[in-house]
């Protein structure tokens, strides 16, 4: 005879609780305190963190305010082509992008653009929700992410899991905190004296012989290359942000009180948006920050050595002090020969 409770009619919250047994996973939380990058790298490559956001939880997403360290102390050298003057990159998240465009070897051919749209009301509404995004596969994988949260969401209120549900709702609580510190740093400071209508031209030298150069109006450079991205935490939002971090913390501790198949979704939750997430940064096409966007011109072009494309370059330009500051040619050098100690790259 078979029993009454195997049928069809069996509630989603009784087959909750008597599935999936013999597996201990009162450490699932710990998933959450991986020190990915993900997140950090999303908030770079964006310049910014949405409201939307929140929906995103993956590994690591205690350490957003982290972001502006993934240039790995990195502030390469740029010349201005036009005028000669050298300075730094000072913006570590245009950093992180030149360092993913970058190639050793060659020349990258970059453009800074104005983003298009009107200073409306409807326009910082959407910006507050959305991160505009030129690439459909990298944008498709983010909102996957946001509606596998919610579809967790939902899952988890049919079968009753109220613990798994709470501890799901402190993760995206910490997210909310550190989305509003993020949006309150990364607004638009100082960028320099404004020089309307000048068009510019960057020779910018990376790490590992990666060489860009980005063209543009000067005050679109500027917006992304000069002064800050996200200024320092004032003491309120430092101690939003390690509230919002003790809350991982605390919500790991507390993820042994799930159930079992709470348990597991979260585990997996975790896990899928953590590789979406990730796949979606690696096609992301062009960098955003402030209203302006860089994007690759072209393909990428090999040089046997770095002297090849300095002379190149000056040919092209007509001048070579920019060069010589550089360090690119020797005070004194021709385009064949170098007067002194010839360093061959």
């Amino acid at each position: 005879m078979i029993p009454q409770n195997i049928s069809g009619d069996v509630p989603l919250q009784s087959w909750s609780r008597n599935s999936i047994t013999g597996i201990s996973l009162d450490a699932a939380g710990l998933v959450a305190l991986a020190d990915l990058e993900i997140i950090e790298e999303r908030t770079a490559l964006t310049g910014t963190s949405t409201y939307l956001d929140m929906f995103v939880l993956c590994p690591g997403m205690h350490r957003q305010q982290h972001a502006t360290g993934l240039n790995c102390s990195e502030f390469p050298a740029v010349a201005a082509l036009t005028s000669g003057y050298v300075f730094r990159v000072e913006n570590p998240a245009t950093v992180l992008f030149l360092q993913k465009m970058g190639k050793t070897g060659h020349l990258v051919n970059a453009e800074v653009s104005q983003v298009s749209g009107t200073n409306s009301a409807w326009t910082e509404f959407q910006s507050a929700w959305w991160a505009p995004n030129p690439s459909f596969i990298s944008s498709a994988s983010y909102l996957a992410t946001t509606i596998s949260t919610m579809v967790t969401i939902v899952f988890l209120i049919l079968i009753g899991d109220w613990w798994a549900l709470a501890i799901l709702s402190g993760l995206m609580l910490s997210r909310i905190c550190n989305i509003v510190i993020v949006r309150r740093r990364s607004q638009v400071g100082w960028k320099g004296a404004p020089e309307p209508g000048v068009k510019g031209d960057l020779l910018i030298l990376l790490s590992q012989d990666r060489w860009i150069r980005l063209k543009g109006n000067v005050d679109d450079l500027k917006a992304i290359i000069s002064g800050q991205w996200m200024r320092d935490m004032t003491f309120a939002e430092s101690s939003m942000a390690a509230a919002a971090t003790m809350l991982v913390y605390i919500d790991a501790a507390l993820a042994s009180n799930a159930q079992q198949i709470g348990k597991i979704t979260l585990m997996a939750l975790l896990l899928l948006t953590a590789g979406l997430l990730s796949f979606s940064n690696d096609r992301i096409e062009a960098f955003q920050m402030f209203g302006r966007s860089i994007k690759a011109v072209g393909q990428a072009k090999a040089y046997k050595r770095r002297r090849d494309l300095a002379d190149e370059l000056i040919g092209e330009t007509g001048r070579e002090d920019w060069a010589l500051r550089l360090g690119m040619i020797n005070a004194g050098s021709d385009s064949k020969t170098d007067q002194g100690v010839q360093v061959v790259m």
